[in-house]
């Protein structure tokens, strides 16, 4: 739909945003190790995403899997699917949604709670696809439900603010978040109910993001303001700032200036 690529939105409250950096580095990592022809045989590969992968025929009992690709109890996969791709280019989309969006919301939250924050989405995200496949037997994996779940938190944090991306792969446009992310989950929304097929999983996307909503209102810190209220009353402060003379310009002659000049 669309490739998010710059906000241009600074850090307010954290001086970096390590929490983000890392978990971009760990699915990285993890990527390479286990989907990679370098490291892993496809076979293998396969038997690691039924090992680490949420499977909801299994989590509802339907089914059981084989003793040797056992790995986790069945409820940590609710969190480890998160940590796995497919394919590079499944890996460097959520990847790159987290890097657009992450720092910001891990600036409202704080470091250890935007931790907790990506896990409970990553968790909302396994239950509504538990919830919409409860009988599937194949492997739910990938970040999409959490980056969701960041996306979610950005819209309600910063809806004024303009994003760059790249429309269709290709048409660079700057809209707000607002328009843009509102569209992205009307169409997360659209595909899950049209049910078109597709492996991708609508419904932990949908699942992630109405987490993430909700999430960041509890989960703030104390004074971060919602929908941009902060930066409505930073506007109104630097348009009264633009409007009222200063002392020079009240009292030119206290400066030792022709008030005439």
């Amino acid at each position: 739909m669309f490739i998010p690529l710059h906000d241009q939105n600074k850090l307010k409250s954290i001086r970096l945003q390590y929490v983000t950096l890392i978990l971009i580095a760990l699915n990285c990592v993890i990527w390479i190790i286990s989907a990679t022809p370098q490291f892993i045989d496809g076979s293998s590969a396969n038997s690691i995403y039924y090992s680490y992968g949420f499977v909801p025929a299994v989590v509802n009992d339907l089914r059981s899997l084989p003793p040797e690709v056992v790995v986790l109890p069945e409820s940590a996969s609710y969190v480890s699917y998160a940590f796995f791709h497919v394919d590079f280019m499944h890996l460097a989309g959520n990847m790159l949604f987290l890097w657009v969006f992450g720092d910001n919301v891990e600036d409202a939250t704080g470091h250890l709670k935007f931790l907790i924050f990506f896990i409970l989405c990553a968790i909302a995200g396994a239950i509504a696809h538990r919830l919409a496949l409860p009988e599937s037997e194949a492997p739910l994996i990938g970040a999409s439900g959490a980056a969701a779940g960041v996306v979610g938190a950005y819209l309600v944090l910063h809806p004024k603010v303009k994003i760059w991306v790249l429309a269709l792969g290709r048409i660079p446009l700057r809209l707000s978040a607002f328009w843009l992310l509102g569209a992205w989950i009307i169409f997360q929304v659209y595909s899950l109910i049209a049910d078109t097929g597709s492996q991708v999983s609508f419904a932990s996307h949908v699942g992630g993001f109405v987490a993430g909503v909700v999430l960041i209102v509890f989960l703030r810190k104390r004074g971060i303001a919602l929908w941009d209220q902060d930066l409505d009353e930073k506007n109104v402060a630097e348009a009264v700032a633009e409007t009222v003379p200063t002392d020079e310009q009240q009292n030119p002659e206290r400066w030792g200036r022709d008030a005439k000049q």
